[in-house]
């Protein structure tokens, strides 16, 4: 573990070099136990692959005292007893019409469309990183049989609930906005929503699995094309 000053009133806490489950669990580990215990002096915390950055209230307490105390509490951070997150399920139209890279990718990965489906939904994700947009949850790891390359040009416009790929990532677009990862699909589920408590339905340490719905369940959950 190595704590860095990012910034008058904060510092960064790395936990390793690599992103793999066992560092994510710490992740979410150290924001449990700085939450209860430094709630005083914390303004925010924003978990990373592999980091926590620690936003703190300089009228509470200083740089050498968060430090001290960030360093004692974590020194013995547990991975057999780390929480895992909760499962979550989110449904995800597969087809051509809804993923207008997915025929693509499979014939780049010399499987069919079908295959492309089976190995991306038959995995669990964990979520690494929110950031991006808000709501842009990180998910890894991709099956490296359907791990896939930006696109060479990003596209002006994708759609809300677009079910993407890029390298070993997979993520579920929040809103409509720029984007170059590889489309596969469509999701109703609304990955931010202001006016909802929570705003997102999932949260880094998370665990994810998508379910293949089709066109019409689609659309009776409120997805659009």
């Amino acid at each position: 573990m190595r704590i860095e000053v990012a910034g008058e009133n904060a510092l960064i806490i790395y936990f390793g070099e690599q992103t793999d489950p066992r560092v994510s669990a710490q992740v979410q580990q150290a924001v449990t136990i700085l939450d209860t215990e430094l709630n005083d002096c914390l303004i925010d915390m924003v978990p990373s692959y592999a980091s926590l950055l620690v936003i703190f209230d300089m009228l509470a307490c200083d740089h050498l005292h968060i430090r001290s105390k960030i360093r004692e509490l974590l020194s013995q951070l547990d991975q057999a007893n780390a929480t895992e997150g909760k499962l979550v399920e989110l449904p995800a139209y597969y087809s051509t019409e809804s993923g207008p890279d997915l025929e693509d990718l499979a014939k780049r990965a010399e499987l069919s469309v079908e295959e492309v489906i089976k190995l991306h939904s038959e995995t669990e994700y964990r979520v690494y990183a929110i950031g991006f947009a808000p709501g842009f949850a990180y998910l890894g790891e991709v099956d490296p049989r359907i791990a896939a390359p930006r696109l060479s040009t990003p596209r002006q416009k994708v759609p809300r609930g677009a079910v993407a790929i890029a390298d070993r990532q997979t993520a579920v677009y929040p809103a409509v906005s720029p984007g170059g990862w590889n489309l596969i699909g469509l999701c109703p589920t609304r990955m931010f929503d202001p006016a909802a408590e929570p705003t997102m339905p999932v949260q880094v340490g998370d665990r994810i699995r998508f379910t293949p719905i089709d066109r019409a369940e689609f659309l009776s959950l409120g997805g659009e094309l």
